[in-house]
């Protein structure tokens, strides 16, 4: 197993990538870097202006590189260890072994690491030197630097942004400690072993970079620092895990993608710091120019957010937190193209305001308000958290998204219906049409849902939501049974990514096998071929409701053009185009996993589950699904499905969980163990 050869976790190469952006990452849900990387970036700091807005580069102390000159024969090795979060770079002689580690830590999210360890293989009492190359300055283009005193052995800067994303916004300062690095460092003849530690921590006040960088210096003196953020990382696994009887390749593609993702949550317990949503980069890419410069899109929500929720409820209501705290900006986006209640911006960074560089996406590209509250409508319907939408702002984000919708329709006397006009669908090479299916649609499930949350919270229901969601227009063509993408769409017109095909999943519009049947050979001929990574898994779950598994399957293996060896990054756009470390994509492709494979679908009084694989996997386990704070085991087979309770919460709910068979309605208690 150590080799990572029969392990679909443990990545090893010989060699790196000729491209630097498809390196490995290492990122918790504060910090994030690329290995051998001269900077790193910091949880919501950005610098600029609205459309020039993009996380700020803050220099990197872990960009360090091992070297031994004039040493022949050295075997090289450079291995990301997905089980605990960390990349190590080995070489390797007769003689002895170096070892280089890098980590962001996961639960103390203000620390990054890296060591050094040399060990003796051979009884020979030669020293054994090991070069370090450091090209780090300490300069930003981002910050204003100043030095401050040395602490603790550390060096230490500070400063502030240099831009605030709108005039009188935040200027968040950052602070950083971080441990000398010599240019060499030895083991002496008498030595069999040594590790040398590097701990660099970064936070938003002097006493808490302080108070980290102590911490770490603690667990280093008792040789716990790196064990600290294994055991982090298995606890993490141990709560969630996807793992099947099937090829290699999909299961270490299955690991890439959840080791990817879980890096950028926010670990369980008290934060410490306001979490700032996930862009489809994540931290370790985002600068000026790069992977959307860092910017939270539809993708978080969307395409991320409902694998985080099936797992970890926690990470995800602090996702939904950061879309409250935007609400002040969604709200004054609105207001600032003539409309009522909250658009959520096409982009968002540090204010909630539309900080896309390209005017036409923020003012056209609307069903992302949709897509926020979908998020809201999947945690609410799992977790039955009402403090969150009662106490904690989110009844006032639903309430402000429903009015924005009812103000953004307009009456049709000629069709007796609500139209949305002028909109930019999830397909973008089609602008300004009226009526994009997908828009409508998911405007539709918002006023619907906030119409639910105010019933349950027994607040009288506005009749104009009621209205809007019953006469707003969802085009259908009766003909020939199947949803026209927009007003005026021409069966055979080409389509950027996956769209109508979200009415099916995720959106679960009403719609018979048929009609879904039509619209997935509608689309799938007409979808440009190297599109955005997280298309073919939505026409994947689409084969796979209608029991089509080969299908599904050919859809699904398009994803592998996505993903780059040796360390399973994904890419935009199979062409290598667009951005890197493309966590939209990754989560697409869990998402046909998580929901395709299982046919896991959340609605408002149940979790609903019809499995359905292809014949090369004989078992899939699906390990901590979270629902109303109880933890499920799914071990599902061609045979039959075990559900195994795992925890369940401290207060039970009034009535306890049951599996129902739909067809003959028998019912399953399930209670822990």
């Amino acid at each position: 197993m150590a080799d990572g050869k029969d392990d679909p976790a443990v990545f090893t190469s010989t060699s790196l990538p000729s491209d630097p952006r498809l390196l490995a990452t290492v990122t918790n849900a504060y910090l994030g870097t690329r290995v051998y990387r001269d900077i790193l970036h910091v949880n919501g700091v950005y610098n600029g202006a609205v459309g020039d807005t993009h996380r700020a580069d803050i220099p990197s102390p872990v960009n360090v590189r091992m070297m031994v000159p004039g040493a022949d024969s050295l075997a090289e090795t450079f291995t990301l260890n997905t089980r605990t979060g960390t990349f190590s770079h080995v070489l390797q002689s007769t003689d002895y072994t170096a070892t280089h580690q890098i980590y962001a830590h996961h639960s103390l999210v203000h620390l990054m690491a890296f060591s050094i360890t040399i060990q003796r293989s051979a009884h020979t009492t030669q020293p054994i030197t090991v070069q370090l190359q450091t090209p780090f300055v300490p300069k930003s283009r981002d910050l204003d630097l100043n030095q401050g005193p040395d602490f603790q052995g550390a060096h230490y800067v500070y400063g502030k942004t240099l831009v605030p994303e709108v005039e009188g916004g935040p200027r968040p300062t950052v602070h950083m400690l971080w441990t000398p690095v010599p240019q060499d460092v030895t083991l002496r003849g008498e030595e069999r072993e040594r590790s040398w530690e590097f701990l660099t921590a970064v936070a938003e006040s002097e006493e808490e970079v302080k108070r980290s960088y102590s911490k770490g210096l603690a667990l280093i003196a008792v040789g716990s620092l790196h064990s600290s953020h294994a055991h982090a990382w298995t606890m993490l696994w141990r709560g969630c895990c996807i793992d099947l009887d099937g090829p290699l390749p999909l299961r270490q593609a299955l690991y890439g993608c959840l080791y990817y993702l879980l890096s950028t949550i926010p670990p369980r317990g008290n934060l410490g710091f306001l979490f700032h949503g996930i862009s489809p980069g994540g931290l370790s890419n985002g600068t000026q120019g790069e992977d959307y410069w860092g910017h939270i899109f539809w993708d978080q929500d969307t395409w991320m957010f409902p694998n985080i929720l099936l797992f970890y409820p926690e990470a995800a209501r602090a996702i939904l937190e950061y879309r409250i705290r935007m609400l002040e900006g969604a709200l004054h986006n609105a207001q600032e193209q003539g409309y009522k209640g909250a658009k959520f911006p096409w982009e968002s960074a540090a204010t909630g305001r539309e900080v896309c560089p390209e005017e036409i996406y923020g003012a056209q590209e609307i069903h992302v308000t949709g897509d926020v509250l979908m998020a809201f409508e999947q945690y609410y319907c799992t977790t039955q958290d009402q403090k969150l939408f009662r106490e904690d702002g989110g009844w006032e984000l639903v309430g402000a998204v429903a009015q924005y919708w009812c103000s953004r329709m307009v009456w049709s006397e000629e069709e007796q219906c609500y139209h949305i006009k002028g909109v930019m669908p999830p397909d973008e090479y089609h602008y300004r049409v009226d009526n994009s299916v997908y828009t409508n649609a998911v405007a539709q499930r918002s006023l619907n849902f906030a119409a639910d949350v105010a019933r349950d919270f027994l607040i009288p229901v506005p009749e104009e939501w009621v209205d809007c969601a019953k006469k707003v227009k969802v085009p259908f063509d009766a003909e020939k049974k199947y949803h026209p993408e927009y007003d005026g769409y021409s069966p055979g017109e080409p389509v950027k990514q996956a769209d109508v095909v979200l009415l099916g999943f995720p959106l679960m519009h009403p719609m018979s096998s048929e009609v879904r049947r039509n619209d997935l050979e509608m689309y799938e001929p007409v979808t440009e071929m190297d599109g955005p990574a997280m298309t073919w898994s939505m026409f994947a779950v689409g084969w796979l409701e209608l029991k089509e598994v080969q299908r599904a399957q050919s859809q699904l293996n398009k994803c592998f053009s996505n993903i780059t060896e040796p360390f399973k990054i994904w890419v935009e756009n199979s062409d290598g185009s667009g951005a890197v470390n493309f966590l939209t994509g990754m989560g697409g492709f869990l998402q046909a996993v998580l929901f395709g494979y299982t046919g896991f679908r959340i609605t408002k009084t149940s979790l609903r589950f019809n499995p359905a694989f292809p014949d090369d996997i004989n078992k899939l386990k699906v390990t901590g699904v979270s629902y109303f704070g109880n933890k499920l085991k799914f071990t599902i087979t061609k045979e039959e499905i075990r559900i195994k309770v795992t925890e369940s919460p401290q207060d039970p709910p009034a009535s306890p969980l049951e599996a129902v068979l739909e067809e003959s309605g028998q019912q399953f208690p399930l209670c822990e163990g």
